[in-house]
C-alpha cells in the first residue's frame, strides 16, 4: 500500500495553470502529504490525437488508477468560454468505471483555474469542474474567507477555488495573493484527506 497522496491534475496550454498546480503541490506538502502532479494530453477536433506516452516536458500524463487511488484531488484548467478545457473534460468523461465502483466517494477535491481576462469566467469554470466531482461523490473544499488573501487580492482568487489572471498575453506571473491561495488549497486538501483517513482508520 503506497503512502496517501493528493493528485494535482491539470491541463495547461501556456504554463499559468501548470504554475498554479506547482504552488498547490507545495501547499499539499506543507500539509504533510505527497503531491502527485499530473496532466492530460491535448485532444484534436479532427481525429484522435496521437501523443507520446511521456510528454516532452512537464508533468506525466495521469492514469485512471492514479485518480482511483488518490486520497484527494486538485483539478485545474484554463478557462474556455467559461468552462473547463476539452482535454480535461475528455479525461473525466472516461472515468465512468470509477463512478460505477464508487472509487472517489468521500474523498476531498478542490478546483483551480487561470484566465486571460479578469472577468473571463473564472467562477463558472470552477463551478463546471465541480459538477463531475459531485457526481463522483467527492467532498468539495473551497477556500474560506479566513484566508486573508481572498479579501486583499487584486488579481485572481475566489471562495470556489484559487484562480489567476494571466493577462491578454498569458504572461502575467502569479502574484503573492494568488500564490497564497494556491498553497492554502493544497494544505486544506492534505489536512482534510489526513483527517478523513484517520477517521476511516
Amino acid at each position: 500500500m503506497s503512502a496517501p497522496y493528493i493528485l494535482v491534475l491539470y491541463y495547461s496550454r501556456h504554463g499559468a495553470t501548470a504554475e498554479m498546480a506547482r504552488q498547490i503541490a507545495r501547499g499539499v506538502e506543507l500539509g504533510g502529504l505527497e503531491a502527485r502532479l499530473r496532466t492530460v494530453p491535448a485532444v484534436s477536433s479532427e481525429c484522435e490525437a496521437v501523443a507520446p506516452a511521456i510528454p516532452d516536458e512537464g508533468a506525466l500524463y495521469a492514469s485512471l488508477d492514479e485518480l482511483k487511488n488518490c486520497a484527494g484531488l486538485a483539478l485545474g484548467s484554463p478557462t474556455r468560454f467559461g468552462n473547463m478545457a476539452a482535454p480535461l473534460k475528455y479525461f473525466l468523461d472516461g472515468s465512468s468505471s470509477l463512478w460505477l465502483s464508487g472509487a472517489l466517494v468521500g474523498k476531498p477535491a478542490g478546483v483551480f483555474t487561470s484566465t486571460a481576462s479578469l472577468h473571463g469566467g473564472q467562477e463558472t469554470t470552477l463551478l463546471s469542474m465541480m459538477l463531475p466531482l459531485l457526481h463522483h461523490g467527492m467532498l468539495i473544499t473551497g477556500l474560506p474567507y479566513s484566508e486573508g488573501a481572498l479579501l486583499e487580492t487584486r488579481g485572481g482568487g475566489t471562495p470556489y477555488g484559487p484562480s489567476h489572471h494571466a493577462g491578454a498575453d498569458g504572461k502575467r506571473p502569479l502574484d503573492e495573493h494568488e500564490i497564497a491561495l494556491c498553497r492554502a488549497l493544497g494544505q486544506r486538501l492534505a489536512q482534510t484527506a489526513s483527517q478523513l483517513e484517520h477517521k476511516r482508520g
